[in-house]
């Protein structure tokens, strides 16, 4: 199982304004009675993007000018709450690469990385300038460098932050825990024999 590393994810953006977006927004609870993530995608941010007839409010998810985004601009503590993957995953899912905020909770901060989905760090003027720009010039490519710690689009380039174990995570391709274990096999099963209350280890 192969696991690309996330040096560089650029794309164009998707600006999502306001803060303490919580993972009920983001998925609510009512469509995680799904066996997998399959299709999970098809209900992201559904109550901020549909009345209850089923009609379209206004959502940056629903505006065409933003469909070819995969660049999130998010602002403060987004995806707080629940600890639920599904928030990250009908991201995913929805082709966004990459997110940019001033802060995020710290499970969904996890499991995004979790996913190879770099979530960065920048400040609350940056974000704001950044979600206007977005807002003026969807097309606009935007930039996330890992590895210089930088946001670049445009003329314009952001230092942003990252906790440092995510960020080695995701530039050395270490990110996947199960692709971890699979590429670590050999080594478990030594350990695994090696562990008194595990002698009988032999598969």
């Amino acid at each position: 199982m192969a696991v690309t590393e996330r040096k560089i994810v650029d794309g164009k953006g998707v600006p999502v304004i306001g803060n303490e977006i919580d993972t009920d927004a983001i998925i609510p609870a009512r469509f995680m009675k799904c066996v997998t993530f399959e299709g999970i995608e098809k209900y992201v941010f559904f109550d901020e993007r549909f009345d209850d007839a089923g009609n379209e409010k206004v959502h940056a998810f629903n505006e065409p000018k933003y469909k070819s985004g995969s660049i999130l601009i998010v602002n403060n503590n987004f995806g707080c709450g629940s600890s639920r993957e599904h928030a990250p995953q009908a991201l995913m899912r929805f082709c966004m690469r990459g997110i940019i905020g001033q802060s995020f909770a710290e499970i969904f901060h996890g499991n995004c990385t979790s996913l190879g989905i770099p979530a960065v760090i920048a400040t609350a003027q940056q974000i704001e300038t950044l979600q206007s720009v977005v807002a003026s010039t969807p097309d606009i490519e935007i930039r996330i460098d890992l590895e210089s710690k930088t946001v670049t689009y445009g003329d314009t380039e952001i230092d942003i932050e990252i906790p440092e174990a995510m960020r080695q995570a995701l530039v050395n391709a270490q990110w996947d825990s199960t692709s971890q274990l699979i590429v670590n096999e050999t080594a478990i099963k030594a350990k695994a024999k090696s562990i008194p209350y595990l002698n009988n280890f032999t598969s």
